[in-house]
């Protein structure tokens, strides 16, 4: 009788909060899995600074905090680093940091003389600040888990992608790799989809301008899927496209997991050879006119790695497919 009365004074109940980067994904998160957010006051003080406060008990819980870091990326940074200090504060037993999109992901080595390696440096911050775990989905580079002393849960959109791509059963497919640099993704595509291979190479004059490309593989008269995990200018989609269509390309999609979008890559998309943007809500986005695009759920795959890490199950089934990894 002592123990079970021990055993279920120890149990730690699942709470998830939200910052306000991507407030419809948490809800669909905690939706999926049957629960409600938790309730906490995210505001400003006259002076910008960012105020927090937890607005239910939190000790010795399991919490995960859901935040994108997007833009305005260094806000949403320091507001999740502030209700991760609160959180801690309050006595929750871990705390799971859930960032659908690391930022400063492209920042991940020295390449140049005098430059910081931001990555790094964020991952620091998010362990300075109470982070016990983080769960993140489709990292720029890999090798950023290894820049955490902590556990990392790096999950794909891969399997959300090719349950849609499969059902649009393009014809005559061959996946491209826009870079050298996504080849090993767009292999991993070309066999679940059962499709070709080829691969865009690149030469970058600087970050929103390309200089020149090429294509190697056979492209003339089929239906080309481009793989990537990151967009922001469109550069190197729309370049790509107008390349692979000059080639002899018949149709040109795009599937990518972060699709954040400012203003000059909302242009190019307008004026480009894409036929489909596909992407996910990892991020935030408004609606946007002359362009099509279609944006997939990926809050069923987070909200089961939450329900896996909480009750200490395995989370590698949610990133493999047909028994291969998805990366």
């Amino acid at each position: 009788m002592a123990f079970y009365f021990w055993a279920v004074l120890n149990k730690r109940n699942v709470i998830i909060f939200s910052g306000t980067s991507n407030l419809p994904l948490a809800k669909a998160i905690t939706a999926s899995i049957g629960m409600e957010l938790g309730k906490c006051t995210v505001s400003a003080f006259p002076d910008g600074e960012t105020f927090v406060k937890i607005e239910e008990n939190v000790r010795g819980e399991d919490v995960f905090l859901v935040q994108s870091t997007s833009p305005p990326t260094n806000h949403h940074l320091m507001e999740m680093f502030i209700m991760m200090d609160a959180l801690r504060r309050a006595s929750a037993s871990r705390i799971t940091a859930v960032l659908p999109f690391y930022g400063y992901a492209r920042q991940d080595r020295k390449d140049q003389p005098r430059v910081p390696i931001t990555a790094k440096l964020v991952a620091n911050l998010l362990v300075a600040a109470g982070a016990n775990r983080v769960l993140t989905m489709d990292l720029h580079a890999q090798q950023i888990q290894g820049f955490f002393d902590i556990p990392v849960d790096h999950l794909y959109a891969a399997p959300v992608m090719y349950e849609y791509l499969k059902a649009k059963q393009l014809p005559n497919l061959v996946v491209v790799s826009p870079d050298v640099g996504g080849l090993k993704m767009a292999h991993a595509y070309s066999q679940v989809l059962e499709a070709g291979l080829a691969i865009v190479a690149k030469r970058r004059k600087n970050a929103s301008e390309i200089e020149s490309m090429t294509v190697i593989g056979e492209i003339r008269g089929k239906t080309v899927l481009m793989v990537d995990d990151l967009t922001e200018t469109a550069g190197t989609l729309t370049t790509a496209a107008a390349l692979l269509k000059r080639k002899g390309a018949k149709k040109v999609y795009a599937c990518v997991s972060h699709a954040i979008l400012n203003d000059l890559g909302i242009s190019r998309l307008r004026k480009s050879n894409i036929d489909e943007l596909i992407t996910t809500d990892t991020v935030l986005r408004p609606a946007i006119d002359g362009v099509t695009i279609t944006t997939l759920s990926v809050a069923g795959l987070l909200g089961e790695a939450i329900k896996r890490i909480h009750s200490n199950s395995s989370v590698t089934s949610l990133f493999e497919f047909k028994g291969g990894r998805t990366s």
